[in-house]
């Protein structure tokens, strides 16, 4: 997922991703309550070191299950060092996805892009992988910051989105962040 234009996260600077301002800036609570419901099974896209897949696990509840993914060994060993000995490892998998494929098969109701789709070099195929994931009537939530994306390179991936097939709906207002919808084309 990296090249000369895109640019991976380092897992260095990951302390930085999940601080208290930013839970205070960007709270997942707020910001996913309205689309994960207890009992689905939803993925957290570039998880990082799991700023929102805690969360995720709670609102998912004990019959419903997060697959953690991310291209980058030590961002997941950040997740499952927090998840270590807590009810979360149970509802938390953790899967590390190449650098051009996610590679799972399962079927999920929701899937979370938070500041990472600008660091996916092949957009079509990324996103054509998401749509096989994504069950009917699934959701996309993509959210985009605006240090790195302008309003045009973020215009230009919904493009791509939709042109292999995702709807748009409006997305959340997130502090210092660009936000889309993506609902997959009813068949």
């Amino acid at each position: 997922m990296s090249s000369k234009k895109e640019h991976v996260c380092p897992v260095e600077i990951a302390g930085h991703l999940d601080s208290r301002i930013r839970r205070w800036l960007q709270n997942p609570e707020k910001i996913l309550r309205p689309y994960i419901e207890e009992g689905m099974t939803v993925m957290d896209m570039g998880c990082g070191p799991g700023f929102f897949s805690i969360d995720m696990a709670q609102m998912v509840g004990k019959s419903g299950r997060v697959i953690a993914v991310d291209l980058q060994e030590g961002m997941l060993q950040k997740v499952r060092d927090k998840i270590k000995g807590t009810e979360f490892e149970k509802r938390i998998t953790l899967h590390q996805c190449g650098k051009n494929k996610i590679g799972l098969s399962e079927q999920v109701d929701f899937v979370l892009l938070f500041y990472m789709v600008h660091e996916v070099p092949n957009k079509e195929a990324f996103f054509s992988e998401i749509k096989t994931i994504l069950k009917q009537g699934g959701q996309v939530l993509m959210v985009e910051p605006p240090f790195h994306v302008s309003k045009s390179a973020f215009q230009e991936i919904v493009r791509k989105a939709g042109d292999v097939g995702f709807t748009n709906v409006k997305g959340p207002n997130v502090l210092f962040s660009k936000t889309m919808v993506l609902a997959k084309k009813e068949k």
